[in-house]
């Protein structure tokens, strides 16, 4: 920051504020993001270790899944931050491969370091980078395998892909099939699109106690709660149930209001009034026959005695979202006010409503529905800490299934994908002219991370192993055939992985290789990090 001849140094910014530039900045970027990705590249694969988290409040969490671990590990640098959002992106978008985009982001960002050592500019190196990652599509859409989504054989094998990997392996067949009889369950058609909304209609209830075998997916909906009277019935087969948004009880005024009374008749004419308020709206409710009365809202005590009088069973301050679960199971429409309720309102859907009691609380079951378009999944387990684990994995499984739905393709797993890519990359690599040749064919042997990290984690001899699988499908590329070898994730060894039946979805695996090149691009184009940037004024 030299001012000139004859002048002394000039200084621009804070003397406070910590400064890196051009190669300090960018090889601290790159060993920044290596060190995020060997914090989980332990946890790929089947043979994957679990990673035990104390958070500030002496909490636990123990899972080997790539997201959580991110979200509560606690860092520093910059660059490290934006690969933890990474895990995150990828989770919301499609909610599994979380630990192989961090993996390969780190392996791409690796391979660039001795590029930015040879001099070559990082503008360079990025251009490289995306037209390999338009190649790279392109070889993944050409080994895409079409799949029905009612197919139940080839889902059950991309499920259990999916969930092998994870703690609940040992329940695979259960899992599976939970997580493919709840997304089934949810799935609309709206304009012709399919819809699958697992967020609101798919809901998980973790109940500690019982066996991991006693999970289910509902033919219906359940929730917390129990019957506002204990005279009301709690056992009704094919009740006709009546959805509202609004309070069985008098209307207080919005602000305060204060009521001066000269007489004392009017004090019980202001009482009578309110209790014909109420008793005008139970007759409306009752003038339809439900059986069972769910509100949003509180049911005074007069309600109750009314409703109960007409053998109608109520439960009040229910959830918007269980509310809108049960419209959706039971074919009911949530009513807003009780003057406006019509026959076709009153849901028929259900087969059987009943209140059971499970541990210390009561349960509200709604089962036997006619065709439910929502579900809970009833979680059991011995533990908070098994069941959260648990319910981690079903969520991943669901998403898998739900990409699948959206886009039925498929791609074989176990590291074939990224090895097709890494030979295709290397072949195609030979075409690209120029300094641009490097960087190109460096995202091809980036990709052999995935394959060589299933062979790491299962203990096998890697170079032996890779070597193999990289022989197997060069030979098929040379002959212009798909190869379907992989790393076996059990045993480490090279297989078959059509006849495994290892599958992931096309939209994870297409995502993951995006999400990865992309944000390693982003951060080779940094070149100035500044800290301690001015607070704002108090």
């Amino acid at each position: 920051m030299n001012g000139g001849p004859g002048h002394g140094p000039v200084m621009v910014l804070n003397t406070n504020t910590q400064r890196q530039t051009g190669r300090e900045a960018q090889l601290g970027n790159i060993s920044a993001a290596m060190a995020v990705s060997d914090i989980i590249r332990t946890t790929l694969g089947p043979r994957s270790m679990l990673k035990m988290l104390l958070d500030p409040m002496g909490g636990i969490v123990m899972t080997n899944d790539g997201n959580c671990i991110l979200r509560e590990v606690d860092v520093s640098h910059p660059t490290a931050k934006s690969m933890i959002e990474l895990a995150r992106a990828q989770d919301e978008e499609v909610g599994d491969g979380t630990t192989s985009v961090i993996i390969l982001a780190g392996e791409v960002l690796a391979m660039a370091e001795p590029f930015l050592r040879r001099n070559i500019h990082p503008t360079v190196i990025v251009g490289g980078y995306n037209r390999a990652l338009q190649e790279a599509l392109k070889i993944c859409e050409s080994i895409a395998i079409p799949v029905d989504v009612r197919d139940t054989a080839i889902m059950g094998k991309l499920v259990e892909s999916c969930i092998g990997t994870k703690f609940s392996s040992r329940w695979n067949e259960k899992m599976v099939q939970m997580a493919l009889d709840a997304v089934l369950r949810v799935v609309v058609d709206v304009g012709g699109r399919k819809e699958v909304d697992i967020k609101r209609y798919a809901k998980v209830e973790k109940i500690p106690g019982g066996e991991i075998d006693d999970c289910k997916v509902l033919n219906g909906v359940m929730f917390n709660k129990d019957v506002t009277h204990s005279k009301m019935r709690r056992r009704i087969e094919n009740p006709r149930i009546l959805l509202l948004d609004c309070p069985l009880e008098y209307k207080k005024g919005e602000s305060q209001t204060n009521v001066e009374i000269t007489d004392e008749a009017d004090w019980n004419v202001m009482l009578r009034m309110e209790e014909d308020y109420i008793e005008n709206m139970c007759a409306e409710i009752i003038a339809f026959k439900p059986d069972i009365v769910i509100t949003e809202k509180g049911v005074s005590d007069l309600a109750q005695h009314y409703l109960n009088k007409a053998n109608i069973t109520a439960f009040r301050r229910l959830r918007k979202t269980d509310n809108n679960r049960v419209a959706r199971a039971s074919g009911a429409t949530i009513v807003s006010r009780t003057d406006e309720i019509q026959e076709s309102d009153i849901g028929l859907g259900c087969g059987l409503f009943e209140v059971r009691k499970l541990g210390d609380e009561y349960f509200t079951f709604l089962e036997d529905c006619k065709d439910p378009k929502a579900c809970t999944i009833l979680l059991r387990g011995g533990s908070k800490d098994v069941l959260n684990e648990v319910e981690r994995n079903l969520q991943d499984a669901m998403q898998v299934v739900r990409n699948v739905v959206y886009e039925p393709k498929l791609l074989l797993g176990g590291g074939c994908t990224e090895m097709a890519v890494a030979c295709g990359l290397a072949k195609a690599g030979l075409k690209v002219e120029g300094v641009m040749q490097w960087p190109f064919q460096a995202v091809g042997e980036a990709m052999e991370v995935i394959p060589r990290t299933l062979a790491q984690n299962c203990g096998v001899s890697v170079v032996r192993q890779i070597t193999k699988l990289r022989a197997k499908h060069n030979s098929a590329l040379a002959a212009g055939e798909k190869c379907e070898f992989g790393i076996n994730g059990t045993s480490g060894e090279v297989d078959n992985m059509k006849d495994n039946g290892l599958y992931e979805p096309y939209a994870v695996k297409i995502q993951t290789i995006k999400t990865s090149i992309e944000s390693a691009c982003m951060i080779l184009r940094i070149d100035d990090i500044v800290s301690g940037s001015k607070h704002s004024k108090q």
